[in-house]
């Protein structure tokens, strides 16, 4: 047998044997694996870098076949093309894995400012309505001492809108606000306070209720002020929404304005401790007569009115625990007096306010609470001659004398207790000023607004008639 190789061996190869790979065959396959790897550019990542992966590992096969010698020269030509093209492959797939892995990079350098511009914003708000609040805790601030600057102070700030309507949905909310300084701006006599004051009694809904219940309601979102016209501007609203919410009820508005204030006096005298006539049904009704129109007023409607008040009184809603500043928000009178000590005979300068029918002495004007009270109830005031002192005046009982007037003060331990003068003796820095505190004092006195504003409109009535 001849050891040696045929034409055919040397051609095709060791008889038996496969034939080596054929560059086309290659190129095919590279070709394809060329293809995949361009649109694995869109696959998801790990994915796309196992495949692509193996096809590297594919290209980096040895491309020369065991016994390249036997090529011929087109053949070997073919086979550096295709390792040229396995080159340019396998930077291109290198060039992509980069790319990915930057717009990966992107993406989660994208989610982090993402998010910390999230947190960023998060606090930024945070520190907004922290921000907000104290200005908004400020301007009620401002408001319970004054309330014209607090709410102008409120508006500045983009806190609360100018709207009237906005206005009067704030003061009815309340929340935070003194109830006293509420009622001292709504009964404040510009237009602008007027229509604030219609827009606040709308807020209540006093449909199908009786009338103290309205009350009780209207009451308690505020503080009556002392003041007759003030008293009188919020009353007189609060009759006209009450009549537009239960028409029929009462054939004017004056009917109601009128038994209001009626049946606001009933709750204080069965329910003042120092009133010792407590009125009876038939009184109530006595001076409730022909008020309706010149038409007396079903009894049963009063006899629900009276039991009503007889059985609970009005709620006062009180300002700030023991504080007393909110009484002297609108004092009929104040200024520095010297006041004569009671069992020691020594005069001291101290700051006296006028106001609800009390007189209040304080140290200093920046007190909150006051050296001594003295009500004027049942009390008198006239000028007395001194000769140590002069333009003095002189609070006394005149239907007691030698008593001791009912009056309190703080001792020097703090503790309240009973005052030791059977008169007061005051003496003012000019004649004028005396005259002034004298005829001050008298008014307070003597003044009852309730009395005289449903005097009024009786009058009113009986001219209409």
């Amino acid at each position: 047998m001849r050891c040696g190789r045929t034409d055919e061996e040397g051609k095709g190869g060791v008889r038996g044997q496969p034939a080596p790979p054929k560059a086309a065959a290659i190129l095919v396959t590279g070709s394809k694996s060329f293809q995949f790897c361009e649109a694995s550019e869109q696959a998801e990542g790990k994915e796309e870098q196992h495949l692509c992966g193996k096809h590297v590992g594919l290209f980096r096969m040895d491309f020369s076949p065991a016994g390249s010698s036997d090529l011929n020269e087109a053949e070997e030509a073919e086979i550096e093309t295709i390792k040229q093209h396995r080159e340019e492959l396998l930077e291109d797939i290198k060039k992509l894995k980069e790319q990915i892995a930057q717009v990966f990079a992107e993406i989660e350098c994208f989610q982090n400012e993402e998010r910390q511009e999230t947190d960023h914003n998060a606090g930024e708000q945070t520190s907004k309505l922290s921000q907000r609040d104290k200005l908004l805790s400020l301007g009620r601030k401002k408001f319970n001492m004054d309330p014209e600057k607090g709410i102008q102070y409120l508006i500045e700030q983009q806190l609360l809108s100018s709207d009237l309507q906005e206005i009067a949905k704030f003061l009815h909310k309340g929340e935070g606000l003194n109830k006293t300084a509420i009622g001292d701006f709504l009964g404040g006599r510009d237009p602008t306070n007027i229509q604030i004051l219609q827009a606040f009694v709308a807020c209540h809904q006093f449909a199908n209720l009786n009338l103290v219940q309205a009350l009780r309601q209207f009451l308690w979102s505020f503080r009556l002020p002392g003041e007759a016209q003030k008293i009188d501007r919020m009353m007189e609203a609060f009759a006209n929404w009450y009549c537009k919410c239960n028409p029929g009820v009462f054939q004017s508005t004056d009917t109601c304005y009128i038994l209001s204030f009626s049946i606001i006096m009933l709750n204080t005298s069965l329910h003042n401790p120092n009133v010792k006539d407590k009125p009876p049904f038939e009184r109530f009704v006595s001076i409730n007569r022909g008020i309706d129109n010149g038409a007396d007023l079903p009894e049963e409607l009063l006899k629900n009115l009276f039991e009503s008040i007889k059985n609970e009184p009005f709620s006062i809603p009180e300002d700030d625990g023991n504080d007393l500043t909110h009484t002297f928000f609108n004092p009929s009178r104040e200024g520095w007096l010297l006041k004569l000590g009671g069992r020691v005979k020594t005069w001291k300068r101290r700051w006296f306010i006028l106001t609800d029918n009390c007189l209040y002495y304080f140290e200093y004007t920046t007190d909150k609470e006051p050296l001594g009270i003295i009500p004027l109830e049942n009390l008198s005031v006239r000028k007395v001659d001194d000769p140590k002192k002069p333009n003095c005046f002189e609070l006394f009982n005149p239907n007691c004398k030698g008593q001791k007037i009912k009056a309190c003060k703080t001792d020097g331990d703090g503790k309240v207790v009973e005052g030791k003068h059977q008169s007061y003796k005051i003496s003012a820095a000019t004649p004028a000023e005396r005259d002034e505190w004298i005829e001050a004092i008298r008014t307070s006195i003597t003044q009852d607004p309730f009395y005289d504003l449903v005097s009024a409109r009786k009058k009113k009535i009986a001219n209409k008639n």
